[in-house]
């Protein structure tokens, strides 16, 4: 007996160690909420700034690979699909997209904008 349960247990520590027993899990979670869900209910109508948002965190998710709590989000917060594109948020927020920011999502330049932003303001304010 303890063969077989030194194999679970190695065969369990593997599968956390390369991350698919955590990738399965939330698949797991993510089919059974999407399985929960009424299709026929009717979402409320959501405010501009939300679908913004929710576009943001959306990119941020998939682009790190997360793509089981991205449909969750998608399907809760009832994001519209196809999504608004990359473009239609950078334009909406001001964003100013090129060749190099467009390597990562959009909340990585809002990061790097407002902390330089707040280290430039700083140190305005300590002169």
């Amino acid at each position: 007996m303890s063969t077989l349960e030194d194999l679970r247990s190695a065969v369990k520590q593997t599968l956390e160690q390369n991350g698919s027993l955590a990738a399965t899990r939330a698949k797991l979670r993510a089919d059974i909420f999407a399985t929960l869900q009424d299709p026929t209910e009717v979402k409320p109508r959501i405010p501009h700034e939300n679908l913004l948002i929710n576009e943001l965190i959306l990119e941020y998710l998939n682009y790190n690979n997360l793509h089981c709590a991205a449909s969750v989000l998608a399907v809760e917060s009832g994001q519209p699909t196809p999504s608004l594109g990359r473009a239609f948020v950078a334009e909406q927020l001001n964003i100013h997209d090129d060749d190099k920011t467009r390597q990562l999502p959009l909340l990585y330049s809002l990061l790097s904008h407002f902390a330089t932003n707040t280290k430039t303001a700083n140190r305005t304010l300590s002169n």
